[in-house]
């Protein structure tokens, strides 16, 4: 019975950390997002940093990414299509799990 409980600690833990590791990379990419978004908008140093960490925290408005998107697009107007953003917001996961890899 011990290995069927090893078994399942080994599962549940696997699961945590994964979880851990989504939650991760798609706050890395909120602020990638919104870094490339900053930069679309001409802001840099400390304000471009600023932006990013509201686009993070724009993610936790409710569940999905749809808030993100609401915030950047709207704050992008016509300096990006819808279609331009969207592709760029789903390049960056990989960017940013790439990233989180290399840091463990």
């Amino acid at each position: 019975m011990a290995t069927f409980d090893d078994r399942e600690k080994a599962f549940e833990n696997k699961y945590a950390h994964d979880q851990e590791m989504q939650f991760r990379a798609e706050a890395r990419r909120n602020k990638l997002m919104g870094l490339w978004v900053a930069e679309l908008l001409g802001i840099t140093g400390e304000e471009a940093a600023d932006y990013a960490r509201a686009v993070v925290k724009a993610d936790f408005e409710e569940a999905g990414h749809e808030d993100v998107m609401r915030k950047v697009l709207g704050d992008l107007g016509d300096r990006a299509t819808e279609a331009e953003v969207r592709a760029k917001y789903d390049a960056l996961l990989a960017v940013a799990k790439a990233q989180l890899l290399t840091e463990e």
